[in-house]
């Protein structure tokens, strides 16, 4: 399969530019899902190949010939293709160029934890419909459409669109499989959480109230799992909040001195690996979670609460009481 196979439309902003994009993958049918996909976005496919033939040479030698963005099918995390993504990684950082990995949940694990520099958006086992949603996110923010940074607030309005849009689009995908006849679940409606408040705030008063701790790990597991029960009554699409989820399951990790993988939580999350990767990205981007480093295994790394995200945490279970928990 050669890149003249494919008709492709120019996808141009308003600076009359092209957003041009390379794709490596080991798997012929991964690449020409990608190829078949940046066409239907107007992207111009500029280069492709394999993923794991791919070194530090190749990087080195111009990055722009990768294009705005890259899109990478890493679903079998060989040592080869851990290698390149660790470029491409490094690649992507400094040129801000776009970038899609589309994993396994095998190597999960393995690719989260080589992709650490730039803000990668992750697939986990992606529909159609999850590709374009991605594309469409990746193309928003490629360098010839930044305009502006976004603000806290804009970032979480645009991951819940994308999220929401996402669910439509695969609701849409299922109808038409089943001859528009969906069965069951609902679609998500969510109202826009406030934007977390930063160290500032806490900074107005002159007197320092005594710092809380974390609360106790059991109340905090027995809040998770009565949020967990409520999916046996109803839809869980009414109740999916990955966030919040998220920060309990990391609050109750710190307090237990436990160490939780990229996979656990997702898990623990609630929503599907993608939407919950993407949660886990803006989190981190906001300073409430950060990546650590497993010393012992270069090929994994955790995610843990930042000590401001601890404080807040602990001033939340302060202010509603212990025995309030229990109702959250």
């Amino acid at each position: 399969m050669t890149q003249a196979d494919f008709a492709y439309h120019a996808l141009r902003d308003g600076s009359a530019l092209s957003n041009t994009a390379a794709i490596l993958a080991d798997a012929d049918a991964a690449r020409e899902e990608w190829c078949a996909d940046a066409e239907a976005a107007g992207l111009t496919v500029i280069q492709q190949g394999g993923l794991s033939g791919y070194s530090s040479q190749n990087f080195d030698s111009g990055i722009a010939a990768f294009g705005d963005i890259m899109l990478v099918d890493c679903r079998e995390a060989g040592a080869a293709s851990l290698a390149a993504l660790t470029y491409i990684d490094e690649a992507a950082a400094r040129s801000g160029m776009g970038l899609v990995v589309s994993v396994s949940p095998e190597s999960l694990e393995a690719v989260f934890a080589c992709v650490s520099n730039c803000d990668a958006d992750f697939l986990v086992d992606p529909t159609p419909a999850e590709r374009i949603v991605a594309l469409g996110q990746v193309i928003a923010h490629a360098p010839r459409a930044r305009v502006r940074e976004l603000s806290d607030d804009d970032r979480t309005t645009l991951l819940r669109l994308t999220e929401q849009v996402g669910e439509i689009a695969a609701k849409l995908e299922s109808m038409g499989q089943a001859g528009l006849s969906p069965q069951g679940g609902a679609f998500r409606f969510e109202s826009p959480g406030d934007a977390f408040k930063g160290e500032n705030e806490s900074e107005k008063s002159l007197i320092r109230k005594p710092r809380p701790s974390l609360p106790d790990p059991r109340l905090v597991r027995e809040i998770i799992r009565h949020r967990q029960m409520r999916a046996k009554f109803f839809d869980g699409d009414f109740f999916a909040d990955p966030a919040w989820d998220i920060l309990l399951d990391l609050t109750a990790a710190r307090a237990e001195h436990k160490r939780v993988s990229v996979t656990s939580l997702c898990i623990a999350s609630g929503v599907p690996p993608t939407t919950a990767l993407r949660w886990i990205s803006q989190l981190i981007e906001a300073g409430l979670l950060e990546r650590v480093q497993d010393d012992t295994d270069k090929r994994r790394a955790f995610i843990a609460l930042t000590d401001k995200a601890a404080h807040a945490m602990a001033e939340y279970f302060a202010a509603i009481g212990a025995g309030a928990g229990n109702a959250r």
